[in-house]
Parts: C-alpha cells; sequence; structure tokens
C-alpha cells in the first residue's frame, strides 16, 4: 500500500491541535478557490472546530448555490486565530485584503497546487501535478477519514470541474476521473453544478462575449489573439469582473491559436493579464514570471503597471519570443 506523503500527517496534527480556524482564498476567485474553500471548512465545521471563511471578494454569482447559508465572509480585523489555511493561492499578496487580517494565528498552512506557489506560510503543501486544489483538498479529507458529505463532495467536485475546464484540459490526469467519479458517489449533484455553472449565464456576460468577438485581434499568423476588457466595457454591459471568467478561452479555442491574452484594465497605470497556452512547449507561466506573476504551464497571470499600450507591446513581445523559441 502506497504511504501518504508526510506533509498529510504534519497538517492533520496542526489542525488536530487546534480550535479556531480561519480559512482563506484568493482575490477574485474562482470554481477552484471557493469550492476547496467551502469544502474544507464545512468538513472543519463537521468535526466540531470553530471557522471563519474569508475572502476579499463577494462569492460569484454562478458559484452561490454553493453557499447557500454565506458562510463566505469578508474579512475582519482584530480576529485571533489558532490555526490559518489558505487554499489556492500563490502567494500571500494574492489574499489581498485578508492578508491584512490573518496576523495574529498560531499555525499557517498553505495549500495549492500553482507551480508558481511562494511557500509562505508554516507548512506549506504545494502539489504543482494536481490539476486543482480540489483534488488536494479531497485527498485531505479522505486521509483525515472525514465525512464527505453532499454539500462538501458538491463543492469539490466545482473544484476540480472547473479548474480543467470540464476535464478537457492537458492537465487532467486519470486520477482526477476517479476523484469525480468518488465525488459523485458521495451526493455531487451533477445536473445542478453543470446547469449553474456552465448553463446558467447572465445576459451581461453574453455582452461582454459579444464585445470580445467584436474586438479581439490575432497577430504572428494567428498563433496569438488578444483582447482588452476596458472599465467602460464592464458599465456599458452591467458585467462585473466575475463575468469575465473564462472568456479567454473563447479566442484560445480558435484552430490556428496556440497562445491567447487578455488585458484587463484595473486602474489607468495597471493592467491585469491572463494567459492561456495550446503548445506544449509554449510555458506561459514562465512568460507572466517575467512581469512578477505566475500559474501553470499552460495558464498563468500578472498585474503590471505602466500604460496599457506599453504593456500589451512588452506581453505580446514576450509571448512571440516563447512562440519562436518553442519553434526552433
Amino acid at each position: 500500500m502506497k504511504q501518504r506523503p508526510k506533509i498529510i500527517d504534519r497538517i492533520l496534527e496542526g489542525i488536530r491541535e487546534s480550535r479556531t480556524f480561519c480559512v482563506v482564498g484568493h482575490i477574485r476567485p474562482d470554481g477552484d478557490c471557493i469550492g476547496s474553500q467551502l469544502g474544507l471548512t464545512l468538513a472543519l465545521l463537521n468535526e466540531g472546530k470553530k471557522v471563519w471563511c474569508w475572502n476579499e471578494d463577494i462569492v460569484p454569482a454562478k458559484l452561490a448555490f454553493l453557499d447557500p447559508e454565506k458562510i463566505v465572509q469578508r474579512p475582519r480585523p482584530g480576529m485571533e486565530f489558532d490555526c490559518v489555511i489558505a487554499t489556492d493561492a500563490a502567494s500571500f499578496e494574492r489574499l489581498g485584503k485578508v492578508g491584512d487580517c490573518i496576523g495574529k494565528r498560531k499555525l499557517f498552512i498553505n495549500i495549492d497546487h500553482h507551480q508558481s506557489n511562494t511557500r509562505y506560510a508554516d507548512i506549506n503543501w504545494i502539489s504543482a501535478r494536481e490539476p486543482s486544489s480540489g483534488e488536494i483538498i479531497f485527498k485531505l479529507l479522505k486521509s483525515a477519514n472525514w465525512p464527505i458529505t453532499p454539500q462538501i463532495a458538491d463543492c469539490l467536485f466545482t473544484a476540480v470541474s472547473t479548474d480543467t475546464g470540464s476535464f478537457q484540459y492537458p492537465s487532467t490526469l486519470p486520477s482526477t476521473y476517479n476523484v469525480a467519479g468518488e465525488l459523485v458517489k458521495r451526493g455531487a449533484n451533477l445536473a445542478k453544478i453543470c446547469d449553474e455553472v456552465y448553463q446558467s449565464y447572465p445576459l451581461s456576460r453574453v455582452r461582454l462575449l459579444k464585445h470580445l468577438y467584436n474586438k479581439f485581434r490575432l497577430t504572428d499568423d494567428d498563433q496569438i489573439a488578444y483582447f482588452w476588457l476596458r472599465k467602460a466595457d464592464f458599465t456599458r454591459t452591467g458585467a462585473d469582473t466575475s463575468d469575465s471568467e473564462g472568456l479567454i478561452d473563447h479566442i484560445r479555442d480558435i484552430e490556428p491559436v496556440q497562445v491567447a491574452c487578455l488585458f484587463e484594465e484595473l486602474e489607468p497605470e495597471l493592467t491585469r493579464i491572463s494567459l492561456r497556452s495550446k503548445n506544449v512547449k509554449v510555458n506561459v507561466n514562465e512568460i507572466a514570471a517575467i512581469f512578477g506573476g505566475g500559474g501553470h504551464k499552460a495558464a498563468a497571470g500578472a498585474r503590471i503597471p505602466g500604460s496599457p499600450l506599453s504593456v500589451q507591446r512588452r506581453v505580446i513581445s514576450a509571448v512571440k519570443r516563447a512562440l519562436n523559441a518553442a519553434q526552433s
């Protein structure tokens, strides 16, 4: 029988010795972040622990079905915890305002699957081969022999499904299907999850999608696709930032495109970039790292100061260099 990693025993020992917890996730949370946060929070509550679940941003509308009791809250200063657990956050900075509110703690645990994770906690379980943090949380709960209720199964299935592109991304492993199957056996409502996450988009998102198809650009023999989202685009369409989740996949899926880029205006001199690669030889995590960001080989991002045109030129140039190197 395969022996489980010692890091799991260290984490479970820390959990056993702690009574009060705060489970935190990254800003602009996606399905993996919210699913992992909530799944772990519910499991800890079932074990009789006192738990807070904090995120700087509210739960995106399409994921609200996972949190009917509104367990995920915005952070409050001045509180103390025996243990803080960060899920799916590659760096301390990605916790945003939450980071300012969790300083009074005895133990800090970091559970994540990003290759670029900076190992910022006391105990760091970083498994970059896992396609989602939800899969890691599932392994933790199984190792602890904690019950995985239907509500927890919903959370973790959503985490696994969304971060694998509904099991389409190359990062998906045979074990991922096994985990998904086990979660369905434990009560994950597959029909409801698929309806809420993939088949119930608001009209505001459709307006953003219309903008994308009208405004995206191709360059470098159609191998690079990119588009901009400016604050005015959100205002005009009535959308919020959560509506932009996954939009980049629409230009990534164009047949000749190897790398897709999304440029989003955060402030006049600050741009958020998202990168997606279909070429196994083009590691967008390395491209994002040039600009102080990170992520995975096929999906990464960064926040870059400077004028929009300057940011666009620098990023597209870096992508072109990576493509040229991959073809040489």
